[in-house]
């Protein structure tokens, strides 16, 4: 492993020297030093500005020196040295407050008027709180008995937005020839509407039970969990001959962290911050296709 790091400052405005400057000054005092590499760039939508670490930085020390970034309206990323951008090779992303806008279950639950219950349960699930995902599932489907079917092609069509950057992320990454593969802890009915609307590659997700045009509150087959996220991501690099080396994966949620853990960049998208803080990239300001900086 790499004894030093490579951090990626990124911003929809220039890159201040101010930013930089502090940035330096803050890990001389962790005894690390910073040597800025190629200088700023843009690509019309972000900035970008890299610098050296001369060792790595622990939890803590990368937290502050992204506080330092926030208050210049940055997002910092932390990649390690000896990555080669071109061996990225497969994109895995959540759907579910990543990809999208919603927790679409929360959005389903509001036709039976209990989304602040499932939405409770969705948010404690999320942050890391309750554990056994496949247990929550169940709990929150149970909850959707007896709604119409159609609730679903309401939410897609009215509430449903692919997040900035969404579009592009999809048509940057077919340019580059990479894999797309949507895990979702959610439901097929959306990531097959998202398939055909962005064009990934491959889907998994979970089915709900309809039975005479209504939601039963039970979920067919296996329940997708971290679990079985990570196991897909696996499937699919394996089957391409390819490593978890070689996938950037994209995530929010606690469930998101073992198919996170262990690729060749992890980015947390708007996340929790049990997520923010094990992920190499933390985007809270940039959209969705700033990923592509990271491998370009």
């Amino acid at each position: 492993m790499p004894n030093h790091q490579i951090l990626v400052a990124l911003s929809r405005n220039p890159i201040a020297e101010k930013l930089v400057f502090t940035l330096k000054d803050q890990a001389s005092k962790f005894g690390v030093s910073l040597h800025s590499i190629g200088g700023q760039r843009g690509n019309g939508t972000y900035y970008v500005e890299r610098l050296e670490a001369n060792a790595n930085l622990d939890t803590a020390q990368r937290e502050q020196l992204r506080t330092i970034s926030a208050n210049f309206n940055a997002d910092l990323c932390f990649l390690r040295s000896d990555l080669i951008p071109q061996d990225i090779r497969v994109l895995a992303m959540d759907m579910d407050s990543t990809l999208i806008n919603i927790e679409c279950i929360d959005e389903i639950a509001d036709y039976t008027g209990k989304k602040s219950a499932v939405a409770e349960i969705t948010e404690a699930t999320m942050r890391g709180e309750i554990k056994d995902f496949k247990e929550s599932l169940r709990r929150r489907v149970a909850l959707l008995e007896g709604v119409h079917a159609d609730a679903l092609e309401s939410v897609y069509r009215e509430r449903l937005r692919p997040n900035p950057g969404a579009a592009e992320l999809l048509a940057g990454a077919y340019e580059r020839g990479l894999y797309t593969l949507l895990v979702s802890g959610g439901f097929t009915f959306f990531t097959e509407k998202l398939r055909e609307q962005l064009g990934f590659k491959q889907t998994q997700a979970n089915t709900l039970e309809i039975i005479d045009g209504k939601l039963t509150g039970k979920v067919l087959g296996d329940i997708v969990d971290g679990a079985a996220k990570a196991a897909h991501l696996d499937e699919a690099c394996a089957r391409l001959g390819f490593s978890k080396a070689n996938a950037i994966t994209m995530g929010d949620g606690a469930n998101d962290l073992i198919m996170m853990n262990g690729s060749g960049i992890s980015v947390a998208y708007q996340a929790k911050p049990v997520v923010k803080e094990k992920a190499d990239a933390a985007f809270d300001r940039v959209g969705l296709d700033a990923a592509l900086l990271l491998i370009s």
